[in-house]
């Protein structure tokens, strides 16, 4: 029986249990060889005779071993004892990691700002990519298997039923492991897991961080698990800026193809939209946590990674929230603003940050595209899984039920601060509503994907070939000026150009019900971000639009365009100069290929034909 004071292997005694999970305990123990604080998870005694599950753990501490990343809670021995009672237990030995729980998190507050979700994911994701490197899906991904340090930075827990490739046949048939609010819709259904598959989770986490409840819930495992592969969840919270809300999207699509192509690829997608979130803010409003750092690329298996930066930052002052963006939200809106929460550095004193929300600075440089949907998927509808994947979901579930757990585990408790490498009990589902994914904001949206290299775009004024507005073109309009001639039906700027940001959004540009699917950054040879180019969809009538949103000379007239070709159609382009934007440039596109793009501040950016169906 193991109690406190035990010693396992000569070498780990056990001060403290601190969680318990699906596999087993976690102790907090005392390396005395060493002298160091460790966390010890040892197998429940009922598993240890399991050939299964002792063989899984064992394989599960080798790969992990192997493992260098600070976002990835590191192993450092395993072995098996022979307690006093004669019974045998199997332990693993991993670093102790003083945190608290993301959920726990998330609880406090009520839900997070958008930087800090996003500096989370980036962080999460970055994590994951050199799990994934190394062979491994964790297939638990959810807010109380991250960490967060009281510096802020994140680390990934409890790999308890993470499966290495190679280890396919270790899995009893017909078990489905992982938890319901998080679970992937091929997970659920009984399919091969992927990396695709903690990409979908850790969406899942960012959409519970965002509204402060998880993407679905349901009175059963099995109701929540249904959801997931047959319905959309609701809109994000109004002002949540799109770049942001198109990482969210993608990452839960239906279809593993259609979801980021690499944990790596997320990371880079959530530290961009970090980025454009931080740019509406003055350099001297930014939080003290917001500091430029490197863009998560492609960690190795092995070496040890930069140092992430923190996620968490003091409480802002409360500022008045800028105007929605027209695009209606039919998700529901949790009471009063999210705060950046956790300690501040010493001596950092608390900032104001525009709607409550922080941010982080723009660190990239070059021209990147950023696609809402990979390349080669369809780029414009959300597959839904039914039929028998629905069948095959009920018959794995009356098999396999207890699995699937909505966000807690049997006779477990909410973790302490000091936690280690196994889930905590947290509750992590809230009632949520079905609806539409899509929400607009105050910033440019686009989630960064592969890179492009951009060119020097002509100066000078254009002209358009697509019909014009004749209504005054708030393009050119300074955002309180009066202007003459008839009533525009374009948007009004949600806040001023004094400042610089630019005060549309794509969504705005376009017109109610366009979301975003796809955009490109123009950055100049200086490494200055001087636009974006947004592919926008209108699932309703089939249309896209295309608009280029100005980031240097907002509010003063500059050269900038956006066209939009229709395979089989000629060019439609909207050319000039402009004070805000280029476009909106539209056309019906159900089931063709398109080509889009666009220039400003000198830079173009142009695509091939593309998203077809």
């Amino acid at each position: 029986m193991l109690t406190r004071g035990v010693l396992l292997g000569d070498r780990y005694r056990l001060s403290e249990r601190v969680a318990t999970g699906g596999m087993g305990a976690v102790w907090r123990g005392t390396d005395v060889l060493l002298e160091r604080e460790v966390a010890v998870k040892v197998l429940l005694p009922s598993l240890v005779a399991d050939q299964e599950f002792t063989a899984r753990f064992r394989a599960e501490a080798r790969m992990l071993a192997a493992l260098r990343h600070p976002g990835v809670v590191a192993v450092h021995d395993v072995g098996q004892a022979v307690l006093a009672d004669g019974g045998q237990v199997d332990y693993l030995v991993m670093e102790y990691v003083e945190g608290e729980p993301l959920s726990a998190r998330v609880r406090a507050a009520g839900r997070l700002d958008p930087a800090t979700t996003m500096s989370v994911l980036a962080q999460a994701a970055d994590a994951l990519h050199t799990a994934h490197l190394a062979g491994i899906v964790h297939r638990d991904v959810k807010p109380g298997n991250l960490l967060v340090k009281a510096d802020g930075s994140v680390v990934l827990v409890d790999f308890g039923i993470a499966r290495s490739r190679s280890m396919a046949g270790l899995t009893a048939a017909n078990m489905v492991l992982g938890t319901a609010s998080y679970m992937s819709p091929e997970q659920a259904t009984g399919q091969s897991v992927s990396a695709a598959t903690d990409v979908y989770a850790l969406g899942a986490v960012a959409y519970f961080c965002l509204a402060g409840q998880p993407p679905f819930q349901g009175d059963n495992p099995l109701a929540v698990a249904l959801r997931h592969t047959q319905e959309e969840p609701a809109a994000l919270p109004p002002g949540t800026p799109p770049a942001v809300a198109a990482v969210v999207a993608r990452a839960l699509e239906k279809r593993p193809a259609d979801r980021f192509g690499s944990a790596a690829d997320m990371a880079a997608a959530a530290a961009d939209a970090r980025d454009s979130t931080l740019a509406s803010i003055p350099v001297s409003a930014r939080p003290p946590w917001a500091l430029a750092a490197p863009t998560p690329g492609t960690p190795s298996a092995t070496p040890a990674a930069t140092p992430p930066v923190p996620a968490f930052a003091p409480p802002p002052a409360p500022t008045p929230a800028p105007p929605a963006a027209p695009t209606p939200s039919v998700g529901p809106t949790p009471t009063g603003q999210p705060a950046p929460i956790g300690a501040a550095p010493i001596g950092a004193a608390a900032v104001r940050t525009p709607a409550g929300f922080a941010a982080s600075p723009t660190t990239g440089s070059g021209s990147t595209r950023e696609d809402v949907f990979r390349e080669g998927s369809s780029g414009r509808r959300r597959q839904l899984l039914i039929g028998a994947g629905a069948v095959a979901l009920v018959a794995l579930i009356a098999v396999a039920v207890v699995a699937l757990r909505p966000g807690q585990e049997p006779g477990g408790t909410d973790r302490p601060p000091a936690l280690a490498g196994e889930s905590a009990a947290a509750p992590d589902d809230v009632a949520l509503n079905p609806g539409d994914a899509s929400t607009s904001g105050p910033p440019p949206s686009g989630a960064p994907d592969a890179s492009r290299t951009a060119s020097a775009a002509p100066t000078g004024s254009g002209g358009r070939t697509d019909a014009p507005t004749s209504a005054p073109d708030p393009r050119t309009t300074t955002p309180g000026s009066t202007p003459t001639g008839k009533a525009s039906s374009r948007p009004t700027p949600t806040g001023s150009a004094a400042g610089r940001p630019n005060p549309y959004t794509a969504a705005q540009a376009c017109g109610s019900g366009y979301q975003v699917i796809d955009s490109a950054t123009l950055t100049g040879g200086d490494g200055q971000r001087k636009g974006r180019v947004f592919l926008m969809y209108h699932s309703g009538t089939g249309a896209n639009c295309v608009v280029t949103l100005k980031d240097t000379a907002v509010g003063t007239k500059t050269a900038a365009s956006a066209y939009l070709e229709v395979q089989g159609r000629t060019r439609s382009t909207d050319s000039g100069s402009f004070d805000y934007y280029a476009g909106p440039v539209r056309a019906s596109a159900a089931g063709t290929c398109v080509k889009w793009g666009g220039t400003t501040g000198g830079v173009s950016y142009g695509s091939g034909f593309e998203h077809c169906d």
